[in-house]
C-alpha cells in the first residue's frame, strides 16, 4: 500500500496566500483522490527557524486546517493530522540520527542557501541543521512511497533515500533472512520465480538498474506472497536484507505559476502575498498599488505588458480575450493602468468569495476542526507505531 501512499506538510508560520494555493494545495486536490494522503501540519519544523519568535502556534494551526478544509481537502479522503500530536516522529528522528553522517546534512543545499537568506537569524542550531533528517522522519515513518516535492526539494528527498538505504543495511539483516528469502521465492511459482532469480542475478553481477526496476514490478504483481515477503524479496534482489524503511519516490510538482505583488516569487517574506483571507477592499488596494510599465507615465503613453506585473497576474487568471484586451489597450495606449488592473481584481476575489464563505463556516464549528485533527492525528499515529515496532525489533530495542 505504501507505493500509493503520499505524504506532504506545511509549516504554521503564518496565513497562507494564493502561492500556497496554487503551488500546493492544488496538487493536494488532485493527489487525494489518486492516493492514500497524508497531509499534516508541521508544527514543529517551525522552530527549525522561528525558534526564538513569538508565534501563535495554536491560532495559526487550527486556521491552517480551516483553510485546508475549505479549499477542498477531504478528511473523508485524506488523513489529516499536526505532527506534534503523533510524537513518534520524534523517535525514529532520534534514532536515525544516530546513524546519519554528519556531512549528509552539512551537503544538503538548502543549509547554507538558508542560512543566507535568513541572515537575520542565528541558525547555527543543531535543529535547523538536522531538519532534513526530521523531514526523512516525517516521510520514513509513513512508509510513503511518493512525497510531491518542487525541484528545490529533491536534495531533501535524495536525502531521504540515503538514510533508508543506511538503516535497511544497518539493521535490516535478519539471522535467517536468506532461507526465507528463498522460502519465498518457491511461493511465486515455477515461471516466475525462474524470473526473478534471472533479474536478480542480472542486477547483482553487473548492476543493470533496468532489471532492478523488472523485478520490483514483478514483485508488486504477486498474489501469493504477503507484503513482509516482497519487502524481503526487494531486498534480496539489491543484497541489502529485509526493507524495513522503504526509499520514497519525488513527485515532482509544477512550479506555483503564482507571482507576488512585486513580481517574486510570492511569499510571506517579501511581504508580496494575498492571503486566502484577504477581504475585498485589501484585494483591490493591493493590486492597484502593484506597479506597471515604467513608460506609462500618462494614459496616451505607449505600454509593453511584458514590463508589467500585472500582467502576469493576467496570464493566470484571464482567458485570451481578456489578455487580447490588454494588449491591444496597453500597446496601443487605448486602456489606463487602472482600468487593466480590474479585471484581475475581479477574478482573485471571484476565485476567494467561495473558499472565504466555507472559511467563516469553518470557523464557527472549532469542536468540528479539533475532531478532524484528533482523528487524524490518531489514525496517522497508528500507522506510525506499526513502524516503530518494526524499527525497535530491528535495532534490537524491543525488550
Amino acid at each position: 500500500m505504501q507505493d500509493k501512499r503520499v505524504l506532504s506538510g506545511m509549516r504554521p508560520t503564518g496565513q497562507l496566500h494564493l502561492g500556497h494555493y496554487y503551488g500546493v494545495l492544488k496538487n493536494w486536490l488532485a493527489l487525494q483522490n489518486e492516493y492514500d494522503s497524508y497531509f499534516f501540519v508541521a508544527d514543529w519544523h517551525t522552530f527549525t527557524t522561528h525558534y526564538s519568535d513569538k508565534i501563535d502556534l495554536n491560532t495559526n494551526v487550527m486556521k491552517m486546517v480551516v483553510d485546508w478544509l475549505s479549499v477542498g481537502i477531504n478528511p473523508n479522503t485524506s488523513t489529516i493530522f499536526v505532527q506534534s500530536k503523533v510524537p513518534e516522529h520524534a523517535e525514529l528522528h532520534l534514532l536515525l540520527s544516530m546513524l546519519t553522517p554528519l556531512s549528509w546534512l552539512e551537503r544538503v543545499p538548502s543549509y547554507k542557501d538558508q542560512q543566507l537568506k535568513l541572515s537575520t537569524k542565528d541558525l547555527a542550531t543543531y535543529g535547523f541543521l538536522g531538519y532534513p533528517l526530521l523531514q526523512s522522519a516525517d516521510i520514513l515513518i509513513y512508509k510513503a512511497g511518493l512525497v510531491p516535492v518542487g525541484e528545490d526539494q529533491v536534495a531533501h528527498i535524495e536525502l531521504t533515500r540515503e538514510v533508508a538505504r543506511r538503516f535497511n543495511y544497518l539493521y535490516g539483516r535478519e539471522v535467517d533472512f536468506e532461507e526465507k528469502a528463498e522460502i519465498a521465492i518457491s511461493k511465486m511459482g515455477k515461471k516466475q520465480a525462474k524470473l526473478y532469480r534471472s533479474l536478480r542475478k542480472v542486477y547483482q553481477e553487473i548492476g543493470n538498474d533496468d532489471a532492478l526496476i523488472k523485478a520490483q514490478a514483478l514483485l508488486q504483481q504477486q498474489q501469493n506472497i504477503t507484503l513482509g515477503d516482497r519487502e524481503r524479496l526487494l531486498g534480496y534482489i539489491e543484497g541489502v536484507g529485509k526493507i524495513v524503511l522503504p526509499e520514497p519516490e519525488s513527485l515532482l510538482t509544477k512550479a506555483s505559476k503564482m507571482p507576488g505583488l512585486d513580481g517574486q516569487k510570492m511569499s510571506k517574506s517579501y511581504g508580496n502575498t494575498i492571503s486566502l483571507r484577504d477581504t475585498a477592499e485589501q484585494i483591490r488596494a493591493k493590486i492597484k498599488h502593484m506597479p506597471t510599465d515604467p513608460a506609462r507615465i500618462k494614459l496616451t503613453d505607449i505600454g509593453n505588458p511584458q514590463k508589467c506585473l500585472v500582467w502576469q497576474l493576467h496570464k493566470v487568471y484571464s482567458n485570451k480575450s481578456t489578455c487580447d484586451w490588454v494588449v491591444e489597450g496597453c500597446t496601443k495606449a487605448k486602456i489606463g493602468c487602472v482600468e487593466c488592473k480590474q479585471p484581475i481584481i475581479n477574478a482573485i476575489e471571484e476565485e476567494l468569495t467561495p473558499i472565504q464563505e466555507r472559511i467563516a463556516k469553518y470557523q464557527a464549528d472549532p469542536g468540528l476542526i479539533k475532531q478532524i485533527i484528533f482523528e487524524g492525528s490518531e489514525k496517522a499515529r497508528s500507522v506510525a507505531k506499526e513502524t516503530m515496532i518494526e524499527v525497535r525489533k530491528a535495532m534490537g530495542i524491543n525488550y
